[in-house]
């Protein structure tokens, strides 16, 4: 287990990492308090007793999101993100798991029942499974929706576009076809970078000779 520190400066933290830590055990692969917050990283398959004891002992009461996020170049290339809040401490814990393509993570919908709408956002935009879920289906996308858009590797454009056909008097499904390639700027704005003059610049131009 990895437990760091920043630089040392007044917490209102103070004491909380070294505790929880503690009180967690071989459950933590490894903690920080960093930016204003504290991260613990946990062993995947003990996610649900480690959340159980942060609700029920450590009076962590809410579970206020879960997120997603994916690190192509890691073995383990998704991390869940669980968003706690203590009402009484006043301040919030985020906990993460690792987990791959093919490997669920245990659903915690019987600790939080709004955990069931952040699982499904999650299996829906990254694809990662969640094992017991009572009900694991897309939720923001439309049922025929292919791939998972949160992806690094998923393709800006998508794999197909739908659009209501007079034809067939209904919505069909067709593979995208750009009108041009898709270009990428490299400059930060339409102000800079660009080879040529925006409507009002030749005035600015004038003034300067």
């Amino acid at each position: 287990m990895t437990v760091l520190h920043s630089a040392p400066r007044y917490s209102p933290f103070d004491g909380v990492l070294e505790t929880l830590t503690a009180a967690l055990g071989a459950d933590v692969v490894s903690a920080i308090e960093q930016h204003g917050e504290i991260v613990i990283h946990i062993v995947r398959e003990r996610i649900v007793d480690v959340l159980r004891a942060l609700r029920d002992t450590h009076e962590y009461q809410q579970l206020m999101d879960i997120a997603g996020a994916d690190y192509p170049s890691r073995p383990e290339r998704f991390e869940v993100v669980y968003c706690l809040l203590s009402l009484t401490k006043n301040h919030r814990l985020i906990v993460k798991v690792s987990t791959d393509e093919a490997t669920p993570v245990p659903t915690v919908t019987g600790l939080w029942p709004n955990a069931s709408w952040y699982e499904r956002e999650v299996y829906d935009l990254y694809g990662v499974l969640f094992a017991g879920h009572p009900d694991l289906r897309r939720i923001l996308t439309d049922y025929g929706f292919q791939g998972h858009p949160f992806r690094k590797d998923f393709p800006l454009t998508g794999y197909v576009e739908l659009r209501y056909s007079e034809e067939d008097k209904r919505v069909v499904y067709e593979k995208v076809e750009l009108a041009q390639d898709l270009r990428q700027f490299d400059f930060m704005s339409p102000w800079e970078g660009a080879h040529y003059v925006l409507p009002g610049d030749e005035k600015a131009e004038g003034n300067k000779a």
